[in-house]
């Protein structure tokens, strides 16, 4: 329960009724003007609820007059809410300790609409303040620039720098922190916090000084990380200064501590300067993904990240294929029209924005970018574009057609030689023709660890096994992603021939029994593609583990589209697991499974 003001400025005549962002689960008990609105303050102001679209309301406030262009009004809403999807309960089973309840938000894409009124669009940007009370036993953290625990449990908030509304997030849990660095600490279940420290003391701080010399000032303050319970849906959610992250990141050997790039790459990509509409998602992901390679190019050099982009092009292949190259979503600017909102009649089209998260904005995205940087073709020059970019437009929402205006106009000698029309690789090819990228980053400096992984895959791919050629190979020393590399390529090669994969599992108990995420959802891959009933309990024992989405989508789909016993794990599981997933995901494995009630 709540009361949400809102500071709000008319920009143009005749703005009335207000119309604000709503969900059915969201009950609003009243809605009135605060001393200082230009009006005489309203008791009470009537309000009403429309439909607008599969993912909320619109929210009518009907002011007493229309305001003039320019004046400032303060109106305050008291609300319920928390049965909707933005707001995550957890029973004490479903969190890491099993002790305690807990709770979050998670606000992308447009899902902070049942969690308070407010304009949930990526095109607005505020500042905030919140205090939040909680029982005794429960702290409370937020997505914002200072935090301070007052009497009676209660905790205060403020957001200095204006972030757009998916990025207001909030949790309350058993939970305690620990220090990691000079502006970063980790927060996670007590049961958890001495891993979390272990995993990354030291990590944040190298990560933003690279961040910080190309892409400039991190102008966010502290960089902390809050370690969720284990049926968080993503990899992570980068709410500024807080960063939601999945436990699966904790393998106890540093193993997936480069994860966390990423998140902090949206700093400036996303975070900073941000996608006015989820249709083109691309600039906030694209972005990130190139800026997470450039400084992993800094720190680990560019054969790895090279490695490592070779395993998202693999990704943006699997789901090229299971989608088709000509689905809509395979664009970088996808057509989101929601229903748009008229006085007597409420339209719904087009396609919710929560459907647009796959790889193509990431993936496709970062093949767009790097086709940029190729245009340029020096990486030093391509380095000062992107800050002077990030330093043009940000605090603000922008589209496609600015970043692309920007990048014409810093390179006049590119714009002079019609770089945006180059048959094949027009700009508007990019953003408005599904498929595959029509331009490849060279990944070449990767093959050095690419081309072992590789022909170890072809020796496991043989009809008749040659031992002593495969054990001539010692990949003890092979880090995460070149461990993946062939496993993705196993999986490519899948099914092996009759016996192979028995072997290989016993052969690499490094990867059969591993706890790092990403080998085990690989490894469950191909237990499912080779029909392994013998490893099923694998499977079963990854996901009643973890709800992480990109780990449990592509199980439940190789399930169902496997044997009738792999059927059957796909129910059995999901059954058992149901309540711990976040509700998008329940929905998502609920359309794969064919069950009714999906959405």
């Amino acid at each position: 329960r709540g009361t949400v003001r809102l500071e709000l400025r008319c920009v143009r005549e005749d703005a009335a009724p207000l119309v604000l962002d709503s969900h059915p689960t969201l009950t609003v008990l009243r809605a009135r003007l605060l001393p200082g609105s230009g009006d005489a303050p309203e008791p009470s102001l009537t309000f009403e609820s429309r439909p607008f679209a599969s993912y909320g309301d619109a929210l009518l406030v009907h002011l007493p007059r229309p305001p003039r262009a320019g004046q400032r009004i303060s109106l305050e809403i008291d609300y319920e809410a928390g049965e909707g999807p933005g707001v995550c309960w957890l029973a004490p089973e479903q969190t890491a300790g099993k002790q305690k309840p807990y709770m979050y938000t998670q606000g992308q894409a447009v899902l902070n609409r049942s969690v308070f009124p407010c304009f949930d669009t990526p095109s607005v940007k505020c500042t905030y303040s919140a205090t939040v009370q909680v029982p005794e036993g429960f702290t409370a953290v937020m997505s914002a620039t200072k935090w301070e625990k007052q009497k009676d449990n209660t905790f205060t908030f403020e957001m200095s720098q204006p972030i757009p509304s998916y990025l207001i997030a909030l949790a309350v849990g058993d939970i305690v922190s620990a220090d990691i660095g000079p502006r970063s600490r980790v927060w996670a279940e007590p049961c958890l916090i001495e891993a979390a420290k272990k995993e990354y003391d030291g990590v944040i701080e190298e990560f933003l000084a690279v961040g910080e010399k190309l892409f400039g000032p991190y102008v966010w303050g502290r960089y902390d990380i809050l370690f969720m319970p284990p049926s968080f849906p993503f990899g992570g959610m980068e709410n500024p200064c807080l960063t939601f992250l999945t436990p699966c990141l904790l393998a106890g050997d540093r193993s997936l501590a480069d994860v966390i790039i990423h998140e902090i790459s949206h700093s400036w990509f996303g975070n900073l300067v941000t996608n006015a509409t989820w249709g083109e998602f691309w600039l906030n992901e694209g972005f990130t993904m190139y800026a997470q390679r450039r400084i992993s190019s800094q720190v680990y050099g560019s054969a790895y990240t090279c490695l490592e982009a070779a395993t998202g092009r693999a990704l943006l292949r699997q789901h090229m294929d299971s989608s088709g190259e000509d689905h809509p979503l395979n664009k970088l600017r996808v057509a989101i029209e929601p229903g748009r909102w008229c006085l007597r009649l409420p339209l719904f089209a087009g396609v919710n924005p929560d459907d647009t998260y796959n790889e193509t904005p990431y993936e496709k995205g970062y093949c767009f970018v790097s086709y940029l940087a190729h245009l340029v073709g020096d990486q030093s020059k391509f380095d000062a574009f992107l800050q002077a970019y990030v330093n043009r437009f940000k605090f603000q929402s922008i589209t496609a057609d600015d970043t692309l205006g920007f990048f014409l106009e810093y390179f006049p000698e590119l714009k002079e030689r019609g770089v945006d029309s180059i048959p094949g690789l027009e700009f508007d090819r990019w953003l408005n023709t599904p498929g595959w990228p029509p331009f490849l980053p060279d990944l070449s400096p990767g093959e050095q660890l690419m081309k072992p992984a590789e022909e170890l895959a072809e020796l496991w791919a043989a009809e008749g096994l040659n031992m002593e050629a495969i054990e001539a190979v010692d990949v003890t020393g092979w880090r995460t992603y070149q461990l993946v590399y062939f496993l993705d390529q196993i999986l490519q090669k899948s099914p092996l021939p009759g016996g192979n994969v028995e072997r290989l599992s016993k052969m690499y108990p490094k990867i059969s029994k591993a706890q790092n995420a990403e080998l085990r959802l690989r490894w469950c891959q191909i237990i499912l593609k080779n029909n392994l009933e013998a490893e099923y309990s694998k499977v079963k024992d990854f996901l009643h583990s973890q709800g992480k989405q990109k780990y449990t989508l592509p199980l439940y789909r190789a399930m169902w589209a496997g044997p009738e016993p792999a059927r059957a794990l796909a129910m059995e599981t999901f059954s058992a697991t149901a309540p711990q997933l976040h509700i998008n995901v329940q929905n998502y494995v609920k359309q794969i499974l064919g069950l009714t009630g999906a959405e």
